[in-house]
């Protein structure tokens, strides 16, 4: 299997796709009589993790990003969970639970969905149907009866703003555009990834280099199907950030034999790295009615009645940051702290 690591076009295992296909089917009210499950709120003592000791150094410089990221000293080191667990079956398969808190959250999705998505050298699964050319604000400041006109009528039908954004918006790429078809990246210099995000990553997975990330979003009944990520030219880290609704993360070593499934929740990270850089994985399952209170009126702040008519549009989303460094070779990012 090792010389075939870095095939996009592999097939998993029979195993794996059985047992996605139990996941997607299994209802909440059975999860809870699952004991093969990793919940990330209680990983204390579970036989299938060890937790690692965490750098000395790395909360101050956790915290010195969390604020510079929200632009506020009022992020202290108590509301940081430096907690870090490896799934021992899965050896560089680490857990973070609870490692961005709810203010980071917020600030992540604030700049992801109204500033990053709106960017127009950021492709999402909408730009080859349709022109979103004049969409330079966020989508959220959009009539949300605006008529996108597909390129081809007679292969697309218009849709609104309301249908993107209630189900037809499913990914973003973020610096790095990855080709889906040909399932490579373009040779061209990429767009810039947001320096500010990169910042506060880099400040949590210091070996790993921002370069390029798929933005998902997911409503109760969405899937991501087995695969792995095999398409960059270097083998640092994956890291995957979770907002909103809880999911099922299946991830499994290269032949199948080692699984986990993993419940995540908001503000979850999960790193990738070593002999699990290239496991297989999937999300079978986003559970509906578990995004946190704090989060469910986003886009809405209860300061700022602004976007009022989406309210509550995360209560039913989850939305996964999934982050890789595409090259060895690093290439400079500006610090965006607009």
């Amino acid at each position: 299997m090792e010389a075939n690591k870095h095939n996009a076009h592999a097939r998993p295992p029979d195993n794996l796709r059985i047992l996605f296909k139990q996941w997607q089917k299994c209802s909440i009210d059975d999860l809870a009589l699952k004991g093969d499950i990793l919940d990330t709120a209680a990983l204390d003592g579970h036989e299938s993790v060890r937790e690692v000791s965490v750098r000395s150094d790395l909360s101050p410089e956790i915290e010195a990003a969390f604020q510079r990221f929200t632009l506020s000293d009022s992020t202290s080191s108590s509301s940081i969970s430096l907690r870090l667990f490896e799934v021992k079956s899965l050896p560089g398969l680490y857990i973070y639970p609870s490692l961005f808190p709810p203010g980071v959250q917020v600030e992540l999705l604030d700049k992801l969905l109204h500033r990053d998505l709106s960017n127009p050298d950021h492709k999402t699964n909408l730009h080859l149907h349709y022109d979103l050319s004049d969409l330079t604000s966020s989508f959220f400041e959009t009539d949300p009866w605006t008529v996108l006109r597909p390129k081809d009528i007679t292969v697309h039908k218009p849709i609104t703003m309301q249908q993107v954004l209630d189900k037809k918006l499913r990914w973003v790429t973020l610096g790095g555009q990855y080709d889906w078809t040909a399932k490579i990246y373009p040779n061209e210099i990429p767009p810039q990834f947001p320096g500010d995000v990169a910042d506060l990553l880099h400040a949590a997975f210091p070996d790993v280099d921002p370069q390029a990330a798929i933005l998902n979003v997911y409503s109760p009944g969405d899937t991501l199907s087995l695969h792995r990520d095999v398409s960059e030219e270097c083998d640092r880290g994956l890291i995957s950030v979770s907002i909103g609704c809880d999911a099922l993360f299946l991830v499994a070593n290269a032949d199948g034999t080692e699984v986990a499934t993993i419940r995540l929740q908001s503000g979850d990270a999960i790193l990738m790295s070593g002999q699990s850089r290239y496991a297989w994985h999937a999300v079978p399952k986003v559970l509906a009615a578990t995004c946190p209170d704090s989060l469910k009126d986003w886009p809405v702040r209860s300061h700022d009645p602004a976007y009022s008519h989406w309210k509550g549009w995360l209560s039913e989303k989850r939305i996964n940051l999934n982050v890789r460094q595409m090259r060895t070779q690093p290439y400079e990012y500006e610090l965006n702290t607009a």
